[in-house]
Protein backbone atom coordinates (compact mmCIF):
# COMPACT_ATOMS: atom_id res chain seq x y z
CA UNK A 1 0.00 0.00 0.00
CA UNK A 2 1.41 3.20 -0.84
CA UNK A 3 0.88 5.96 1.68
CA UNK A 4 0.16 9.54 0.28
CA UNK A 5 0.19 12.84 1.73
CA UNK A 6 -3.60 12.79 1.91
CA UNK A 7 -3.23 9.14 3.86
CA UNK A 8 -0.71 10.60 6.38
CA UNK A 9 -2.85 13.07 6.95
CA UNK A 10 -6.41 11.37 7.13
CA UNK A 11 -4.19 9.28 9.67
CA UNK A 12 -3.09 11.89 11.73
CA UNK A 13 -6.64 13.44 12.30
CA UNK A 14 -8.26 9.87 13.18
CA UNK A 15 -5.38 9.69 15.85
CA UNK A 16 -5.95 12.89 17.25
CA UNK A 17 -10.10 12.29 17.55
CA UNK A 18 -9.37 8.82 19.07
CA UNK A 19 -6.93 10.56 22.03
CA UNK A 20 -9.72 13.37 22.23
CA UNK A 21 -12.69 10.66 22.54
CA UNK A 22 -10.00 8.72 25.21
CA UNK A 23 -9.82 11.10 27.41
CA UNK A 24 -13.22 12.47 26.82
CA UNK A 25 -14.65 9.71 28.56
CA UNK A 26 -13.86 7.10 31.46
CA UNK A 27 -14.82 4.24 33.03
CA UNK A 28 -16.02 3.08 36.32
CA UNK A 29 -17.55 -0.58 37.99
CA UNK A 30 -20.36 -0.55 40.00
CA UNK A 31 -22.38 -3.32 41.80
CA UNK A 32 -25.11 -3.72 44.78
CA UNK A 33 -28.06 -4.90 43.08
CA UNK A 34 -29.25 -6.84 40.53
CA UNK A 35 -27.37 -5.87 36.65
CA UNK A 36 -30.39 -5.22 35.13
CA UNK A 37 -31.61 -2.93 37.16
CA UNK A 38 -28.07 -0.91 37.35
CA UNK A 39 -27.85 -1.36 33.96
CA UNK A 40 -31.21 0.42 33.13
CA UNK A 41 -30.53 2.87 35.69
CA UNK A 42 -26.96 4.10 34.62
CA UNK A 43 -28.34 3.82 31.02
CA UNK A 44 -31.15 6.41 31.77
CA UNK A 45 -28.31 8.91 32.69
CA UNK A 46 -27.11 12.47 30.68
CA UNK A 47 -23.28 11.27 29.76
CA UNK A 48 -23.09 8.03 30.22
CA UNK A 49 -22.14 6.35 26.97
CA UNK A 50 -22.49 2.49 27.30
CA UNK A 51 -23.30 0.34 30.29
CA UNK A 52 -21.84 -3.50 29.81
CA UNK A 53 -23.32 -5.87 32.38
CA UNK A 54 -22.32 -9.09 33.65
CA UNK A 55 -19.79 -10.53 36.69
CA UNK A 56 -17.01 -7.98 37.96
CA UNK A 57 -14.12 -9.02 40.66
CA UNK A 58 -11.34 -7.11 42.49
CA UNK A 59 -7.93 -7.91 43.67
CA UNK A 60 -6.28 -10.25 46.36
CA UNK A 61 -8.77 -11.34 48.98
CA UNK A 62 -11.67 -9.35 47.19
CA UNK A 63 -11.29 -10.93 43.99
CA UNK A 64 -14.49 -13.04 43.71
CA UNK A 65 -17.27 -12.11 41.18
CA UNK A 66 -20.17 -10.55 41.56
CA UNK A 67 -23.39 -9.10 39.61
CA UNK A 68 -21.85 -5.15 38.53
CA UNK A 69 -21.85 -3.28 35.30
CA UNK A 70 -18.94 -1.56 33.97
CA UNK A 71 -20.12 2.13 33.21
CA UNK A 72 -18.52 4.13 30.19
CA UNK A 73 -18.97 8.44 31.10
CA UNK A 74 -18.32 11.58 29.92
CA UNK A 75 -16.76 13.45 33.18
CA UNK A 76 -17.73 16.75 31.25
CA UNK A 77 -21.51 15.72 31.61
CA UNK A 78 -22.06 13.57 34.63
CA UNK A 79 -18.57 13.74 37.22
CA UNK A 80 -17.80 10.60 38.82
CA UNK A 81 -19.44 11.85 42.70
CA UNK A 82 -22.84 12.10 40.85
CA UNK A 83 -22.39 8.47 39.40
CA UNK A 84 -21.58 7.12 43.09
CA UNK A 85 -24.57 9.39 44.78
CA UNK A 86 -26.87 7.73 41.95
CA UNK A 87 -25.39 4.50 42.51
CA UNK A 88 -25.71 4.59 46.44
CA UNK A 89 -29.26 6.05 46.42
CA UNK A 90 -30.85 3.31 44.11
CA UNK A 91 -29.52 0.21 45.48
CA UNK A 92 -29.25 -0.66 49.30
CA UNK A 93 -25.63 1.43 50.09
CA UNK A 94 -26.23 0.99 53.89
CA UNK A 95 -27.69 -2.82 54.63
CA UNK A 96 -25.57 -6.01 54.85
CA UNK A 97 -27.85 -8.80 53.77
CA UNK A 98 -27.67 -12.52 52.85
CA UNK A 99 -27.19 -11.95 49.21
CA UNK A 100 -24.13 -9.40 49.86
CA UNK A 101 -21.55 -11.85 48.04
CA UNK A 102 -23.84 -11.65 45.13
CA UNK A 103 -24.38 -8.32 45.85
CA UNK A 104 -21.23 -6.68 46.66
CA UNK A 105 -21.81 -2.65 47.24
CA UNK A 106 -18.85 -1.35 45.70
CA UNK A 107 -17.40 0.71 43.00
CA UNK A 108 -14.24 -0.73 41.14
CA UNK A 109 -11.17 1.66 40.11
CA UNK A 110 -10.24 1.49 36.68
CA UNK A 111 -7.31 3.59 37.01
CA UNK A 112 -4.78 3.31 40.46
CA UNK A 113 -5.60 7.26 40.86
CA UNK A 114 -9.88 6.62 40.77
CA UNK A 115 -9.08 4.79 44.01
CA UNK A 116 -9.13 8.07 46.06
CA UNK A 117 -11.27 9.91 44.07
CA UNK A 118 -13.81 6.90 44.76
CA UNK A 119 -12.92 6.79 48.65
CA UNK A 120 -13.25 10.65 48.74
CA UNK A 121 -16.93 10.99 47.11
CA UNK A 122 -18.13 7.82 49.38
CA UNK A 123 -16.99 10.16 52.69
CA UNK A 124 -18.06 13.59 51.47
CA UNK A 125 -21.61 11.51 50.33
CA UNK A 126 -22.10 9.61 53.95
CA UNK A 127 -24.01 12.75 54.87
CA UNK A 128 -26.72 11.85 53.18
CA UNK A 129 -27.51 8.37 54.75
CA UNK A 130 -28.54 8.07 58.33
CA UNK A 131 -26.35 4.93 58.57
CA UNK A 132 -23.21 4.15 57.78
CA UNK A 133 -22.44 2.65 54.23
CA UNK A 134 -21.45 -0.43 53.52
CA UNK A 135 -20.40 0.68 49.93
CA UNK A 136 -16.57 0.32 49.26
CA UNK A 137 -14.27 1.78 46.80
CA UNK A 138 -12.48 -1.47 44.90
CA UNK A 139 -9.17 -1.85 42.28
CA UNK A 140 -11.07 -3.60 39.18
CA UNK A 141 -9.94 -6.91 38.39
CA UNK A 142 -11.79 -8.89 36.05
CA UNK A 143 -15.00 -8.56 33.87
CA UNK A 144 -17.41 -10.89 32.67
CA UNK A 145 -20.15 -10.38 30.54
CA UNK A 146 -23.44 -11.43 30.40
CA UNK A 147 -25.03 -13.26 27.80
CA UNK A 148 -25.77 -10.97 24.79
CA UNK A 149 -29.88 -12.24 25.43
CA UNK A 150 -29.70 -10.26 28.58
CA UNK A 151 -28.16 -6.92 27.83
CA UNK A 152 -30.02 -4.10 27.57
CA UNK A 153 -32.34 -6.00 29.38
CA UNK A 154 -34.85 -3.26 30.38
CA UNK A 155 -34.64 -1.43 27.53
CA UNK A 156 -34.99 -3.89 25.13
CA UNK A 157 -38.58 -4.74 26.96
CA UNK A 158 -39.07 -3.02 29.41
CA UNK A 159 -42.91 -4.62 29.64
CA UNK A 160 -41.27 -8.00 30.75
CA UNK A 161 -43.23 -7.78 34.38
CA UNK A 162 -39.56 -8.29 36.09
CA UNK A 163 -38.93 -4.62 33.94
CA UNK A 164 -42.30 -3.01 35.14
CA UNK A 165 -42.57 -4.54 38.96
CA UNK A 166 -38.72 -3.77 40.34
CA UNK A 167 -37.31 -1.97 37.35
CA UNK A 168 -39.49 0.85 36.20
CA UNK A 169 -40.26 1.59 39.94
CA UNK A 170 -36.77 2.44 40.62
CA UNK A 171 -36.45 4.68 37.82
CA UNK A 172 -39.55 6.58 38.73
CA UNK A 173 -37.69 6.81 42.36
CA UNK A 174 -34.63 8.19 40.22
CA UNK A 175 -36.54 10.93 38.29
CA UNK A 176 -38.05 12.04 41.46
CA UNK A 177 -34.68 12.28 43.17
CA UNK A 178 -32.17 12.86 40.77
CA UNK A 179 -34.40 14.43 37.49
CA UNK A 180 -31.57 16.87 36.60
CA UNK A 181 -29.50 13.76 35.50
CA UNK A 182 -31.55 11.81 33.59
CA UNK A 183 -32.04 11.58 29.90
CA UNK A 184 -35.33 11.59 29.50
CA UNK A 185 -35.39 10.67 25.89
CA UNK A 186 -34.23 7.56 26.59
CA UNK A 187 -37.42 6.44 28.95
CA UNK A 188 -39.96 4.87 27.61
CA UNK A 189 -42.61 7.38 27.38
CA UNK A 190 -45.44 6.17 29.95
CA UNK A 191 -42.83 7.04 32.50
CA UNK A 192 -42.09 10.65 31.71
CA UNK A 193 -46.12 11.15 31.10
Amino acid sequence: MTITKDSAVDSAIESAVDNIMDSAVKKIGLSGTCYWCTEAIFLSLRGVTKVEQGWISSVADDNWFSEGIIVTYMPDVISLKNLIAIHLHTHSSTKAHAMRDKYRSAVYAMDPYQITEIKHNLALLQDEFELPLITRAYAFNQFKPSDESMQNYYYSDPQRPFCENIITPKLKKLLDSHAKFIDKARLPTRLIA
